[in-house]
């Protein structure tokens, strides 16, 4: 796969998010798909890196996204990414179709992303652009409380540690380029990650606190207004993305959506059994969207 073109999208007056564009010579007979990360990852994360290269080689262009202020983009707006923002992504969508004509498209996110990609999905609803082909999410936060709850649990310190660290650098850093925007009061004492959407996220997102972000921004809620072919990929050893939250929300919901669930695959990682691909997911992205190409 080639380096791809750095690109930078609007989404909204005064808040820019950058992609990885990796452009087939004929990128408009081509089709394309969007990859979104999750929770401090970026476009670089390996879950990205690994499923751009198979999308690539199997004739697809491909976006690798940054979510607002990942990737090293913090100057490029003033506010916080969260788990609601599924309009970042919609506008990305738009931008391709009317400034790119490009014909066929697909959207897959990776936990956060997945969330975020699923909730945009529903909003669309019946009026999801034609050019605009199927969904896939992995390992999807579909409730955003239940896995908040899930992270505190003893058995994930680790995991919640390390979202929490990275957390408080990134608002440290934003803080230092909008010093009047976040005085970081009461940062030293968050020690999970719900409390720090209590603290940080929500009163910055236009939410009255963490439950309240949660409720507005999980996208179980959203699923049964989507219209395109959809595939969601779970784990059922997944730690911190609770299985039962993937079944109670999908259900029967919607035919369109396809619920892939194995036995292992923790979060996000899907090691292959097969000497012929590393993460089992990153193929099942590929086929699925093949199937839904035209071609």
């Amino acid at each position: 796969m080639p380096p791809g073109d750095m690109r930078l999208f609007e989404v909204e007056p005064g808040t820019k998010i950058w992609g990885a564009c990796h452009w087939h010579q004929n990128r408009r007979e081509q089709p394309t798909i969007v990859l979104l990360h999750g929770l401090e990852g970026s476009s670089d994360s390996g879950y990205i890196m690994g499923s751009a290269e198979k999308a690539w080689v199997a004739g697809f262009n491909v976006v690798r996204l940054n979510q607002r202020n990942c990737g090293g983009s913090e100057q490029l707006t003033p506010s916080l990414y969260h788990s609601g923002l599924s309009g970042d992504i919609r506008s990305v969508l738009i931008e391709l179709i009317e400034k790119d004509g490009l014909r066929a498209l697909f959207a897959a996110g990776f936990s956060m992303g997945g969330n975020l990609v699923l909730k945009m999905a529903g909003e669309f609803a019946n009026r999801t652009p034609p050019e605009v082909k199927a969904f896939v999410a992995v390992a999807p936060a579909l409730n955003l409380a239940a896995c908040a709850d899930a992270l505190a649990e003893r058995r994930n310190f680790i995991y919640e540690h390390h979202f929490v660290t990275r957390l408080k650098a990134r608002i440290r850093r934003k803080a230092k380029l909008f010093p009047e925007e976040y005085k970081l009061n009461g940062l030293r004492k968050i020690r999970t990650v719900r409390e720090y959407d209590d603290v940080i996220t929500a009163p910055h997102s236009g939410f009255r606190d963490a439950s309240d972000y949660y409720a507005r921004s999980s996208a179980g809620q959203f699923l049964a207004a989507i219209t395109r072919p959809t595939l969601i990929v779970a784990s059922e050893d997944d730690p911190f993305v609770p299985f039962a939250s993937i079944t109670t929300a999908v259900g029967s919901v919607n035919p369109l959506i396809e619920l892939l669930a194995t036995r292992h695959g923790g979060h996000c990682a899907f090691i292959s059994a097969s000497p012929e691909e590393r993460f089992w997911s990153e193929g099942r992205i590929v086929e699925f969207c093949q199937r839904f190409t035209g071609r």
